[in-house]
């Protein structure tokens, strides 16, 4: 049984600890991975949605948690971020927006047949976005589904400064 807290809820802990710790080259490439993917090409916000929705899709709390209180900060709207789940549903999105958040659905949920992504929404994408930009989208396709084992297997506590997300 989980220990618990004194309101009798379970007490939470990640699985792991920090793996900064563990491996201090994560931070090096950690930071080359943000600066590579902030070269002004694509929004902040637009990967923001990005990253959000790659969360969503691999059903990590800590990921969605993280990647919504970085759209807040950015000034985003809650109707847009509680969208994003139900993106091709909800009018609030621009049509480069939808083309990002297609190509990380595309990317991220398997298919049992054809490409991940078509030759039609890769035209759809590359009508919205320039060379540099659509290289940018598959950066930070790339940069969240690089920690994605670790939020999936570690277990950081969610909404909690990053000093205290490894317990």
């Amino acid at each position: 049984m989980a220990p618990t807290t004194e309101n009798g809820l379970a007490q939470q802990r990640s699985r792991m600890s920090d793996p900064i710790a563990s491996v201090p080259e994560l931070k090096e490439i950690s930071t080359w991975m943000y600066r590579s993917v902030d070269n002004g090409s694509v929004s902040q916000i637009t990967i923001g949605l990005t990253h959000l929705r790659a969360g969503q899709i691999v059903r990590s709390t800590y990921l969605a948690v993280m990647h919504t209180d970085v759209l807040r900060q950015a000034g985003e709207t809650e109707e847009r971020i509680t969208s994003v789940a139900t993106w091709r549903d909800a009018s609030c999105f621009t049509a480069a927006e939808r083309a990002a958040l297609a190509l990380t659905e595309a990317v991220l949920e398997p298919r049992l047949d054809g490409e991940r992504v078509s030759d039609e929404l890769f035209a759809e994408a590359a009508a919205h976005f320039d060379e540099k930009a659509l290289a940018t989208l598959c950066l930070a396709l790339g940069q969240v589904t690089y920690f994605i084992p670790l939020a999936l297997i570690g277990k950081p506590l969610p909404g909690k400064p990053y000093s205290e997300q490894w317990t």
